[in-house]
């Protein structure tokens, strides 16, 4: 692709970001998100576990030289969770890239508009490079790109549910406004998703 993506900076050939979620053995892992042509890993900080430092995590499992980590606050419930987790990402990554996602109920995983801006202009202001998880909305979009935001990325359906972009409309209009790249993220179950993501 000639057109590469510009975020925070950093410039990538890839447009697809990867989670190390959801896998059954570490090998598979690695050998899946390879595969993948992938440039950028998110990882939940707050899953690991880093009591033991002498225990393997998801961390030690790649080049990054080769992969931007790109650590989010998946657990968070609150603003304050989201901020605390951002910084302890900071400092076990030695990253200032954090995907913020404030998800109140675990039930239907939906962001929390109200504690995803918040979090996002404290974590903004404390020199992180912000990557918010949000809803598709346009109003929501534009005023955390407003704020310094490094991306906006509005979610295709609810995490987990597989089922595609329903939100397609609203991602347009977002796209249509964006000062900053716009990745949709959640809810894509194949590759067509992806497909009709990148279209």
């Amino acid at each position: 692709m000639n057109d590469p993506l510009l975020i925070a900076g950093k410039e990538f050939g890839s447009r697809i970001m990867v989670g190390t979620g959801r896998h059954r053995t570490m090998s598979e892992m690695v050998d899946s998100i390879e595969a993948s042509g992938t440039e950028i890993i998110t990882v939940a900080i707050g899953r690991l576990n880093l009591d033991d430092p002498t225990e393997k995590s998801i961390l030690d499992y790649f080049d990054w030289d080769k992969y931007t980590i790109l650590p989010n606050t998946a657990g968070s419930k609150t603003a304050d969770e989201a901020v605390l987790t951002a910084k302890l990402a900071r400092e076990v990554t030695g990253s200032s890239w954090i995907k913020v996602e404030v998800i109140p109920e675990p039930k239907h995983l939906l962001p929390d508009p109200i504690g995803t801006y918040e979090a996002s202009c404290r974590l903004v202001e404390d020199g992180f490079d912000v990557l918010p998880y949000i809803h598709a909305d346009p109003v929501l979009a534009r005023r955390l790109a407003d704020i310094g935001c490094a991306t906006v990325m509005p979610l295709g359906s609810a995490i987990g549910s597989g089922n595609g972009i329903i939100t397609m409309e609203e991602i347009r209009l977002i796209i249509e406004e964006a000062t900053v790249p716009v990745v949709v993220d959640a809810g894509l179950a194949v590759p067509s998703d992806a497909a009709q993501a990148l279209e």
